[in-house]
């Protein structure tokens, strides 16, 4: 696929994963993920409790709740319980991964990573583009007045 197509690809894939990460019940940080294959979304995940928790992701203190998964980490999991497979695939999340999600989007054998926000530790990116994952950093666009 030629460069400026699969931006604008990369662009709406990102923007329809912030979408999807506004429905998250967490107040300090809301992530949306998508995994794409093939052209055509195999998977989706926001952060948020575990199935069967109250939809509350911070403690009193504000501070998050040791058991929130990630986004990426609750759409690798939706891949992992259907016939569908990561293998080859592209990760589409609002926020770059941590270090515990860099080792499950490896295993999972997603091949491609593309983030529009940089988490402030930077352990997972640099695990990934070790283990020869692609990266790819693309900022919202802000509109100009």
């Amino acid at each position: 696929m030629a460069q400026d197509k699969q931006q604008k690809y990369d662009k709406a894939y990102l923007k329809m994963a912030k979408t999807w990460g506004q429905l998250s019940y967490c107040d300090r940080k809301k992530v949306g993920a998508l995994i794409v294959k093939d052209r055509m979304i195999i998977s989706d995940g926001y952060n948020g409790t575990p199935s069967g928790f109250e939809n509350v992701c911070e403690d009193e203190d504000h501070f998050t709740k040791w058991y929130v998964l990630h986004a990426e980490a609750n759409a690798i999991l939706k891949v992992a319980s259907s016939t569908q497979s990561c293998k080859g695939a592209t990760l589409y999340i609002t926020l770059s991964p941590c270090k515990e999600c860099s080792k499950l989007i490896h295993q999972s054998g997603i091949v491609r990573v593309v983030y529009s926000q940089t988490y402030k530790d930077h352990t997972g990116l640099d695990f990934l583009k070790k283990a020869g994952v692609t990266l790819m950093h693309l900022p919202e666009e802000t509109k100009q007045a």
